[in-house]
Order: structure tokens, then sequence, then C-alpha cells
């Protein structure tokens, strides 16, 4: 969309309902024109409220919202030059798609011909054309959706919002409105914002991921950041499929390096942890170790330094394996991806087999036990 520049601006926004519920508490944020942002976190968390005051829906107790350099806390929904696509895609029932994609642009009075050409225009880029003579109760969920993003389209917003769009579809078909998005994405090129709770829509689609927690920002950062340094426990559980294990470790300095103990082994941590924990001068302390699933490696048995545990439960998953071991009563999940473990595990993974296991030094993850917050990040 030429010439809109759309950079949108959260300057400490608080939203308190009824003078006693905090939904979203100092809350800072600068999207960046045509960045694609999602907002994730569970439900509750404040991430559709924060859509909603962008939106205008909802007002701003505290706080300055700025689209490009434009104050709008005051400025009705209308006149934002945004656009929003719902979760129930609030379709016009008595309306064809035609109509229901044309209905904003017939309010502007545009011409007949400029709307026939951008209902076309965005019916085309979505796949829906053959669908524009017929009413909602005549499209599936996924039809119905991507109607509701053509009307968004038409009007050209500076902004796309996107409150949990794919939400109402089953899996398969929400998988390939992912990738209707991120080529809807390259297509428009414009800002959009887009709210859900499933981390890995987030994941997939955004340039930059707001992980929230009861209206409070939990980290800001790109998938490859909130996955490889997560800032706190939270944010690492959240995120990642199946979750980050967690231990309770001691973290330690031995011969003047520093390592972490749980269960009988001690990983030494790489140089660049090192330097940081020397530069700390870090005391001996106790702390949540975390691995996730993919970062712990099988071995041999009586392999130095390793863990011993018991095979509960094996999930096979094509080509890769969930293994739950069973480490002095707590559940671990293993995901085994080397066909050749497979061979010689999967067929005789009864309950009353062993693993031996131990962590790659480079992919552990260290949590101060009081804070929760990670000792890298």
């Amino acid at each position: 969309m030429p010439g809109n520049m759309a950079k949108v601006t959260l300057k400490n926004i608080k939203k308190v309902y009824d003078k006693t519920v905090t939904a979203v508490d100092d809350f800072n944020l600068e999207i960046r024109d045509k960045e694609f942002v999602v907002l994730v976190g569970p439900s509750g968390c404040g991430k559709s409220t924060t859509l909603r005051m962008v939106a205008g829906l909802e007002d701003i107790t505290e706080g300055e919202l700025y689209i490009q350099d434009r104050l709008v806390n005051d400025v009705p929904p209308k006149d934002r030059d945004i656009a929003m696509v719902f979760q129930n895609y609030a379709l016009y029932p008595h309306m064809t798609a035609y109509e229901n994609m044309a209905f904003a642009l017939k309010l502007r009075k545009e011409k007949r011909e400029v709307i026939d050409a951008k209902v076309k225009q965005a019916a085309e880029i979505l796949g829906i054309t053959e669908l524009l003579p017929r009413k909602p109760k005549a499209l599936s969920g996924g039809q119905k959706q991507r109607v509701a993003i053509g009307r968004a389209i038409v009007r050209e917003p500076q902004v796309f919002l996107m409150d949990e769009p794919l939400s109402n579809l089953d899996a398969k078909l929400r998988n390939q409105m992912r990738a209707e998005i991120i080529k809807l994405r390259q297509r428009i090129n414009t800002t959009f914002i887009y709210v859900t709770h499933d981390q890995t829509e987030a994941m997939t689609l955004g340039d930059r991921i707001v992980i929230m927690k009861d209206g409070l920002i939990q980290q800001i950062g790109t998938p490859h950041e909130v996955f490889n340094l997560p800032a706190n426990l939270f944010v690492a559980g959240f995120i990642g499929t199946p979750q980050m294990n967690f231990f309770d470790a001691r973290l330690e300095s031995e011969s003047g390096k520093y390592v972490v103990k749980a269960y009988g082994i001690s990983v030494e941590f790489p140089l660049d942890k090192q330097h940081i924990l020397d530069g700390r001068r870090q005391q001996a302390v106790d702390v949540t170790l975390g691995v996730r699933p993919e970062h712990i490696e099988i071995v041999n048995d009586g392999t130095p330094n390793s863990i011993k545990a018991k095979v509960d439960v094996s999930e096979m998953m094509g080509s890769e394996m969930f293994m739950h071991v069973n480490v002095e009563g707590k559940d671990t999940v293993i995901k085994v991806q080397d066909s050749e473990l497979l061979e010689s595990y999967s067929f005789d993974l009864n309950r009353e087999n062993y693993v031996n296991f131990t962590f790659n030094p480079m992919r552990i993850h260290v949590f101060d036990k009081d804070t929760g917050n990670n000792l890298f990040a």
C-alpha cells in the first residue's frame, strides 16, 4: 500500500475495569512500520484487551497510544485507519460475501467501479472469487474467515488487527490459513498486530512476539530470541512443544569453574556463561535448571555424568518420538529424532526399560529460584 506509513506506539498503557481490576499494566511497545507483531499468552493475560485499545473499542485508562505520530487515545475507531478481523468473523448474514466486503467502501461513498475493482482484487488474493455471490450460511469456517480478511483488505488500512482469527478452525485448516496469512502479509505489506494463545502460531507468524501474563509483558523478542533465551520461567515453559523440562538444581563453583548439579551429575557451563557468572562474582545458589526435550541426549549405559531414568510412556510422532521418563518421581520428556535410536528403542519400550541421558551444556537454561528470571538473559 503505497505511501502508508504506520508505526504504532504504546506508552505506559494501562487498562483498569471498575477502578479495581487491572487488565493491562505498564504496556510499552513500539511496532515498526510494516512489522508483524504477535501478542501471545494464556487466556486472561490482557492480549485481546490491548488489541481492542489499539482499535478504539476499549478506553485507555492511562498512557498514550500513537498511530504514526498522531495521538489517538480519543479518536473514534472509524477515524483510526485500522481494520480488525475477529475470531467469530462478524459477517452480515443477509449479505453476500461480495456485499460484506464492499460494505465499508459503500459507506465511504466510493465509486461503484472502484469498489468492484478492490473487492475483486482482494478476492483474488484470497482465492475466494467464486464465493463472492454466496451468503455466509453457505460458507465453511475457513471461507468465512477469508471473507472477513477480504473485508479488511479492501479498506487498505494503515494497521491490520487480528484477534485470534484462526481459533475456530480445525487443526488442518489452521495450518493452511497460517500459511495464507504469511502469503497475504507479503502481498499487502502493512503493519499487523495479531493476537493468539497458540505459541506455534506466534512463532511462525511474528517478526517479534510479545509474551504476556496477568496484564504484564514478560518478554519481547524475535521467535529465535524467545526460544533460545527466554527471559524467565514463564516464557521458558510457554514457548516450545513439548514443554521445557525443569529440575531442581544447584549452581556452584568447582575448581575455578561454574557448574550446575542435578541428580548426581555436574554440568560445566560453556565459556561465555562462565564469564557472565565470573563478572557477577556469582555465589553458590539453588536454581531451577531448564532443558528442552530436544536438548536432552540419550547416552549408553555407564556413560559418566549421566542420569538413569525409567521409561514410562513413548509417543511415536512420525519421524520423532516423545519419551516420557521418570527421574526420581519426576516426569521428564525427551524428544528423540535419531532414527537409529528409534529403531533400537521403539520395539522394546515397555515400562520396565531404563535409559541414560545427559544435558547439552550449550543448551541449558538456569533460572533464579526466587524471581524466576533467567540468569543469562
